[in-house]
């Protein structure tokens, strides 16, 4: 099988880190080509380099054996390289066609064309199960569904090469699934793979061959066949790690924290988002929402910390009802927010550090001025006690990683000693050793008496961390479960809109 793609001593510096150190990478055609490594190991930098976002330092690309040099995303797409990145390049105004054909060559004749366009792009959606409308606008639209519009992007442009960048970290089991398959039909048809995962199972599933870095360099390309997950996180960290949680059973007579009574509210589109939901979180609970992607879960933690606000209903923290405050409001009662989307409402992305480590906390200041050191000292408390990978306190959080990026909100949000936390996806593409230890930070808040809502896509995760496991569907929580009863059978059915196992609706 001859190589596709040949990538020779990749070298890449930003001012004074060493992202790629001397790199080799290679893909053969009709491969899937799993990547590992921690956050910040440079994964996401080589492949930005090989799709033209970044010009090399060092190195040689070679695509089919012909030497290339590749400065832009308009280069590797006319070499037929497609890439799905884990942040979205979309345009949040624009629709779901307008994206896809924006900076096409033909794109001005592909709008005279946009009925049979639209044809195609909805016959390749129902194909792929991606479930997307063309003339949706991007910002109407969930993580989720936003991720499946990069997918379909790709799939148009028709790219013989495809990069993909943390594809699954919004996709249920089940998506996931589809999409493999999808991937096992691209390959027999000639496609070649690049997989960028931190999932270990999916590699182990999915891939022939891995490539592992670690700070910047090359461990080593196996043929995944040869090894197992254990051998992978060794090769990824450097040493063993565990994800199975040991925790105390929930004492059923803590006080509730916080009480929702039959809340409903409305999505961007005016259209109903959640209806008549009610629930409650005690003191030292974990609260799990399943689901698939877009069916309410962001709408709910948005109104749980007034970014949204209810039709109707109640919410109550600590007894006092909190129904119509701001998030201001909320976030002074010691309510803590890792939110879906880490770039747009996690951070600020074009402020340094320092400020994003602050943001919702008052206490830095005196008077009206800022104590800037307290607040260097703290933010490299921060840096240092979660690992993020960073230059200094000083960079912008645009220059972090995702997973960096990501494990510089949850530092920040736990640091408030919360009494409730919302959990968005608290782990979403993150490595697994900043996994386990993302879990045992919320497993410590839980021992401290923290009542946390997690949201969250990943089974494992939700039946790992949950006390209660509550199912979304269409907006309503259709089935409310504890930890004992709940097997993934019976939450896999609630997800799908089957109520029973005679497939009542």
């Amino acid at each position: 099988m001859c190589n596709i793609l040949d990538m020779n001593h990749i070298t890449k510096h930003f001012f004074n880190v060493i992202a790629n150190d001397c790199i080799d990478f290679s893909l053969r055609e009709g491969e899937i080509h799993g990547l590992l490594g921690e956050n910040g190991a440079g994964k996401s930098t080589l492949m930005k380099i090989l799709y033209g976002m970044y010009e090399l330092d060092d190195g040689e690309i070679y695509v089919k054996g012909k030497h290339v040099k590749i400065k832009s995303p308009c280069n590797a797409i006319n070499l037929g390289i497609g890439m799905v990145h884990q942040h979205f390049m979309l345009v949040p105004s624009f629709t779901v066609i307008e994206n896809i054909l924006t900076g096409l060559k033909s794109s001005l004749l592909s709008f005279v064309k946009l009925r049979s366009i639209k044809n195609k792009l909805r016959h390749m959606s129902d194909m792929y199960g991606l479930n997307i409308d063309p003339d949706a606008y991007i910002w109407q639209l969930s993580v989720g569904e936003q991720q499946r519009v990069e997918i379909l992007k790709t799939l148009y442009y028709g790219a013989k090469i495809l990069v993909l960048d943390e594809p699954t970290a919004v996709l249920t089991p089940k998506e996931s699934e589809d999409f493999f398959s999808i991937l096992k039909m691209l390959i027999k048809n000639g496609h070649s793979v690049i997989f960028i995962t931190h999932k270990l199972k999916e590699v182990m599933d999915i891939t022939h061959r891995v490539t592992v870095l670690r700070d910047g360099k090359k461990i080593d390309t196996v043929n995944t066949g040869e090894v197992n997950e254990k051998l992978l996180t060794r090769m990824m960290i450097g040493r063993d790690i565990s994800l199975h949680m040991e925790k105390s059973p929930l004492n059923e007579k803590s006080p509730p924290v916080v009480i929702v009574e039959n809340i409903s509210a409305i999505d961007d589109r005016k259209l109903p988002a959640i209806e008549n939901i009610s629930f409650l979180i005690r003191q030292g609970e974990i609260f799990g929402i399943a689901g698939v992607d877009g069916n309410g879960q962001k709408e709910l933690s948005e109104v749980l910390t007034g970014m949204r606000k209810i039709k109707r209903g109640t919410i109550f923290i600590n007894n006092l009802n909190i129904t119509g405050f701001s998030p201001g409001q909320i976030n002074a009662l010691h309510v803590s927010h890792i939110p879906e989307d880490r770039r747009l409402t996690g951070t600020v992305v074009n402020f340094n550090l320092e400020d994003n480590a602050i943001l919702g906390c008052p206490s830095f200041y005196k008077n009206i001025l800022l104590d800037r050191v307290r607040v260097n000292k703290f933010t490299e408390d921060l840096i240092k006690r979660y690992d993020i990978k960073a230059g200094s306190t000083k960079v912008f959080a645009d220059s972090l990683s995702g997973g960096n990026l990501q494990k510089l909100i949850i530092a920040r949000e736990l640091s408030k000693n919360p009494v409730f936390i919302v959990a968005v996806h608290p782990t979403r593409g993150l490595d697994p050793g900043a996994i386990e230890y993302v879990h045992n930070v919320l497993l410590d808040a839980r021992r401290r008496g923290t009542a946390i809502l997690l949201i969250s896509t990943d089974l494992n995760e939700i039946f790992s961390l949950s006390d209660t496991i509550g199912v979304m569907y269409k907006g309503k929580i259709v089935g409310q479960l504890s930890q004992g009863e709940a097997t993934v059978e019976n939450v896999g059915f609630l997800m799908a809109g089957v109520f029973s196992v005679t497939g009542e609706q």
